[in-house]
């Protein structure tokens, strides 16, 4: 977590202890947003376009376990790796090269 806040240049914060929804955190997402937008010359100044709070939510917030297995897929020879912290940095860097994010 602390080399994905290094990137955007922000303070990396833990886990506070209990569930803390998107939803209710980003209700001033929208004006915030279009500020950064503009003071970055970002393609879009609607975030609603980029993020969609509530499935966030749903995604991350489950109470129950998700269990994933790799082995169907590496049977047949799909091998290849890539970190997920590779994977998220090369991500953030095309959107900010798209000017999607500042």
């Amino acid at each position: 977590m602390a080399k994905l806040a290094q990137f955007f240049e922000v303070d990396a914060v833990g886990y506070p202890g209990q569930k803390a929804p998107l939803e209710q955190q980003m209700t001033n997402a929208a004006t915030e947003w279009k500020a950064l937008a503009e003071k970055y010359r970002l393609r879009s100044s609607k975030v609603e376009e980029l993020a969609s709070w509530w499935h966030t939510d749903a995604d991350l917030g489950r109470e129950i376990e998700c269990f994933t297995d790799m082995t169907k897929s590496r049977e047949p020879g799909f091998s290849e790796y890539k970190s997920t912290l590779r994977s998220f940095l090369e991500l953030f860097e095309r959107l900010r090269a798209d000017r999607i994010i500042p």
